[in-house]
């Protein structure tokens, strides 16, 4: 036998296996799967076998940025991997599939929301309020939403009033928008006077590749949404976090302690100026408060008391009582021979806010404005 012929077959294996590694290649390609994001299994940093997220390939939107980024935060899916494809085989070697395919069934985690039969919304999945239309980052968020929390809520992760009080104001103020764009909601009836066009879902629209990108890389503009979903999605959390929640619990001991302040029970003193307005209106409902509250005092920054009225509704200026119409306009010395109260700084014109320099003459300038119910 001639010498050349031991290295034909490891020579025709190599070859083998280099035209098997091309055709393997563009089958990927042609199921929409990028070089950056084989489906192929991959290694976690733990050694187990990282798990894999489905969703459409082509340009893409909120919704399904945020289900991914939401899902990426879950211990079971934090070093998974994000597989863009709409070819079903590849999907259906996915751990959790979204926006894509279908099919909405939890139990087998496919949470699309494109198909003709699905009318879901907070209130028809979780019980809640809200009736916009899901897309799949409510579906996920609903499904998901309260344990993706958790790992940002630090010592309250385990204070399930806090969580589910998060959770609410997250959807409320955060992916109801997502939803409701990105299945054609509109906020309103008739044509509306000018356009919002830097809402997050419109900030991510514009990371596609533009139409006339001649090497479009689809998968890095993904990358660069998830990052902006990311900074928004954490920024609204320590917001509700560390200034919503705080403020709300300021104004729930002011209404425990309320007729302490007052017999009446409509006036509470907050122990610290803070947002209220808001807060109020939610606690009468859920407490269930009987008597509204009229009026709200505060130590100022510059050590002086304010007095504020109530307003009748979350969206108007009238007042639930306003302040005793003859001091309005008023300041310092005759303020207070008018009102008889010492240490009057002043009264606004309109009669919503007031001051005093102490806060026995601002709860005294609040029962005499209370009074005139009694007049």
């Amino acid at each position: 036998m001639p010498a050349f012929a031991s290295i034909g077959r490891p020579v025709c294996r190599m070859w083998q296996l280099a035209a098997y590694a091309l055709v393997h290649r563009l089958a990927l390609m042609m199921a929409g799967v990028t070089a950056e994001q084989p489906p192929d299994k991959k290694l976690c940093s733990n050694g187990g076998i990282a798990k894999k997220i489905g969703t459409h390939d082509g340009t893409f939107h909120c919704d399904e940025v945020l289900a991914c980024y939401m899902l990426q935060q879950l211990d079971q899916y934090k070093n998974a991997t994000i597989i863009r494809t709409r070819d079903p085989a590849v999907l259906a070697e996915c751990d959790i599939v979204v926006d894509v395919g279908g099919v909405y069934d939890p139990e087998k985690n496919l949470f699309d929301h494109h198909q003709r039969s699905f009318n879901e919304t907070m209130k028809s999945v979780c019980g809640k309020k809200w009736s916009t239309k899901l897309s799949s980052a409510g579906l996920i968020y609903c499904h998901f939403g309260k344990n993706v929390l958790k790992t940002f809520l630090g010592k309250y992760k385990d204070d399930e009033s806090v969580v589910t009080c998060i959770y609410d104001k997250i959807y409320e103020n955060f992916v109801e928008e997502i939803d409701a764009i990105d299945n054609g909601v509109d906020q309103f009836d008739g044509v509306p006077k000018y356009h919002i066009s830097t809402n997050l879902s419109t900030r991510v629209g514009h990371c596609n590749p533009s139409w006339n990108d001649e090497k479009p890389n689809e998968m890095e503009c993904f990358k660069k949404a998830v990052k902006i979903v990311e900074e928004n999605f954490q920024t609204k959390v320590h917001h509700f976090l560390h200034v919503w929640l705080p403020a709300r619990s300021i104004v729930q001991d002011a209404l425990i302690s309320r007729c302490d302040i007052d017999p009446s029970g409509e006036i509470i003193l907050l122990r610290q100026s803070c947002p209220w307005k808001e807060h109020l209106f939610e606690l009468e409902d859920t407490e269930k408060i009987v008597k509204p509250i009229k009026y709200v005092v505060y130590g100022d920054k510059s050590g002086k008391w304010r007095i504020q009225c109530v307003p009748a509704g979350r969206n108007t200026f009238e007042n639930r009582l306003s302040i005793v119409q003859e001091w309005r306009g008023l300041r310092d010395e005759e303020l207070s021979k008018k009102s008889g109260i010492p240490d009057c700084v002043f009264v606004h014109a309109t009669g919503f806010i007031g001051g005093n320099k102490t806060q026995k003459g601002v709860l005294d300038m609040a029962r005499r404005c209370l009074a005139q119910t009694l007049s």
